[in-house]
């Protein structure tokens, strides 16, 4: 039941569990996966503000302003556009209460706690007299690091994945899993489980061990390795940059190519309300044109500069 299988990779994870237990205290990987996630985005920023000759002690200055802002703009953007999880009639206050804040199985959505950390880095920013865009550059590389790793708590709980594949990719989960944690009949209806993945059921053992699995695509790893390769190529190119903010629109620019894409292969995408348009699809392709639009202007700008002062010398 908890096992997860890449059978054309030749790799099964045998008995992967989504927490553990620990002195009657239930600990989920998700969340020990997203702290992790931050630990090392830190150090990241620290290592580029040492490198860029920026005061280290303003960016924990500017973590500690972040951490809290950002889980709850992820959280409060997941509740946005999937309301319908949360608040049902019958429902006490105590129970919905609950629900909304319990994020250890998962229900962050990355978009919103950047919305939130872009306003609090503004308000910060200004406050301590900060060059914005440099701040920008420098939090972006470790913004990604927190994404790559970040993803993989969606492994540990099984959800962010795709539509059926049977692809080199191709992961299967045991459908007993969603079963035993009571969530296989509301994935099924709401969609996640998709009729696709219903039809195409991959069956392992024989007799009373026989299981049936859903075959999908791992659509956190595509976007893990997807920010992995992003993640390299900034670190590349940012002795080149030529303009401060060029690194973060690259990023912004660089994410949002490749969530068009990845948001297309999944099931569980939150939608914009009541229009069958995903709401992060649409925010991505948003957010790669006025990243390009940014990007061409302030390069031309660059040129533009570089032209008069090589005509007045």
């Amino acid at each position: 039941m908890y096992d997860i299988r890449f059978p054309h990779l030749g790799i099964t994870f045998h008995n992967l569990k989504d927490g553990f237990t620990i002195f009657g205290l239930e600990i989920k990987f998700y969340g020990l996966i997203i702290g992790l996630g931050f630990l090392l985005a830190y150090f990241l920023v620290l290592s580029e503000a040492k490198r860029t000759k920026q005061d280290t002690e303003l960016y924990l200055d500017f973590f500690l302003w972040m951490v809290i802002p950002a889980i709850l703009g992820a959280r409060l953007y997941y509740i946005i556009f999937n309301s319908s999880e949360y608040f049902e009639k019958g429902k006490g206050f105590g129970q919905t209460l609950k629900d909304l804040i319990n994020i250890r199985n998962g229900g962050l959505a990355i978009y919103g706690g950047i919305i939130a950390g872009v306003i609090t880095a503004l308000i910060f920013c200004r406050k301590k007299k900060a060059k914005t865009w440099l701040v920008f550059d420098t939090v972006s590389i470790g913004l990604l690091l927190g994404q790559i790793l970040g993803r993989w708590g969606n492994f540990f709980n099984r959800e962010a994945f795709g539509e059926y594949t049977d692809s080199l990719f191709a992961m299967h989960i045991p459908t007993d899993y969603f079963v035993n944690n009571g969530s296989f009949h509301t994935l099924r209806e709401s969609g996640v489980i998709s009729d696709a993945m219903a039809n195409n059921l991959v069956t392992y053992g024989q007799g009373e061990n026989i299981m049936h699995w859903i075959s999908v695509h791992p659509t956190f790893l595509y976007e893990s390795l997807w920010n992995l390769a992003l993640l390299i190529f900034l670190l590349i190119y940012r002795k080149h940059k030529k303009f401060d903010g060029e690194m973060w629109w690259l990023y912004i620019w660089g994410y949002g190519l490749g969530r068009v894409w990845i948001e297309s292969l999944r099931t569980d995408s939150l939608m914009v309300f009541g229009l069958n348009i995903k709401v992060s699809q649409l925010l991505a392709a948003f957010c790669v044109i006025i990243a390009s639009v940014i990007i061409v202007k302030k390069r031309m700008d660059f040129m533009k500069e570089n032209v008069e002062k090589t005509s007045k010398s």
